[in-house]
């Protein structure tokens, strides 16, 4: 279980963003994740994805209190939960090819850079592994990030906004990507909109930031 327990955080001390917020996430479930913008739906998904510390209260990855991990995180640690953010491009090197993105954690692992299963797993083709990210349109480089967060095989993930800019086609096929993970892998999923519709459809349970506090 991936777990926050009276989260205070911020980005500005005197100014908490959650004051008091707690969540569980299961393995194996999906759980929605909603409120309007501003709420703080992003900075808990990134404290829960070690991206950000927490002023105070505690947060525990199965168990383990990882409240004071961030940049410092244990490589195991740290590969258990991944992420994928609304924006893609910010997200990635702008001179890394397609393959290069989605293989970046393996090879920081000292792994074989091996992707052609997580190509074909999230719908991109072979002649786009070779382009960059200008060359590519939003979906196409949000499926290789979708596969990059992937890569690792992490326990939980943290899907921020994930489908934001995307059509509904290709929002249905990265939903199906994270659900067959789900199914087989029992990973759980925090995903995270403010698209009250997409989260009915796709959560086991929805919840609201100001429910968490």
């Amino acid at each position: 279980m991936l777990s926050a327990t009276d989260v205070v955080v911020g980005y500005r001390r005197g100014r908490p963003v959650l004051d008091g917020a707690s969540v569980d996430l299961a393995a194996g479930e999906v759980l929605g994740l909603g409120g309007p913008s501003g709420s703080g739906k992003s900075t808990l998904g990134r404290v829960l994805a070690l991206l950000h510390r927490p002023w105070s209260g505690r947060v525990s990855l199965d168990g383990s209190d990882i409240s004071r991990f961030r940049h410092r995180t244990p490589p195991g640690t740290r590969r258990s939960v991944g992420i994928v953010f609304q924006h893609p491009r910010p997200a990635v090197d702008p001179r890394f090819t397609l393959r290069e993105i989605i293989a970046e954690p393996l090879l920081a692992r000292g792994e074989p850079g091996d992707v052609d299963e997580l190509v074909d797993e999230v719908g991109l083709t072979g002649e786009l592994l070779t382009r960059r990210p200008h060359e590519v349109s939003d979906g196409q480089l949000q499926r290789a990030c979708l596969a990059r967060a992937l890569a690792p095989q992490p326990r939980y993930l943290v899907c921020d906004e994930m489908t934001a800019m995307l059509d509904a086609s290709t929002t249905a096929a990265l939903v199906r990507v994270v659900d067959r993970r789900t199914w087989e892998n029992g990973m759980g999923v925090l995903a995270i909109s403010h698209d009250e519709a997409l989260l009915t459809r796709w959560a086991h349970r929805v919840v609201h930031v100001s429910e968490l506090i």
